[in-house]
């Protein structure tokens, strides 16, 4: 494993606990001792899964990016794209249901149509990468 794999698989390793934290919160959320609309429900439990899911791929995406031969800002978009998504998504799901009572979204839903295109973006590089290595 490169020493930039190991180093941000690390980083994501310990970002996961944040998403057990989130998990506290969402159990919170459905068993009523944490007041959320129906919509708010919705929106925490796809940035839960969107953070979970896309931490575990971006861990996965380090041990494959090393079976490439890029450099430069390809290496750095086929390591980091996903990642970036992990926070970008979530956080757009978070923070565009912020607020007492809220029951549709606010403007940082721009964020999770954001963290869509470095995820796409991360993903083709990686797989370009690995196909032309």
């Amino acid at each position: 494993m490169s020493d930039e794999s190991r180093i941000l698989a690390g980083i994501l390793l310990l970002s996961l606990v944040t998403v057990e934290t989130g998990g506290a919160y969402m159990l919170a959320i459905v068993r009523g001792k944490a007041p959320a609309t129906p919509f708010q429900e919705k929106f925490a439990r796809a940035g839960h899964a969107h953070a979970g899911v896309l931490l575990l791929l971006g861990l996965l995406c380090q041990l494959i990016a090393d079976s490439t031969t890029q450099t430069g800002f390809f290496d750095w978009l086929s390591r980091a794209g996903v990642p970036i998504a992990a926070l970008l998504m979530p956080g757009g799901f978070f923070f565009a249901s912020m607020g007492r009572g809220r029951t549709e979204p606010n403007a940082f839903m721009s964020l999770v149509v954001i963290g869509a295109v470095v995820l796409g973006a991360g993903l083709l590089s990686l797989g370009i990468g690995l196909l032309t290595a």
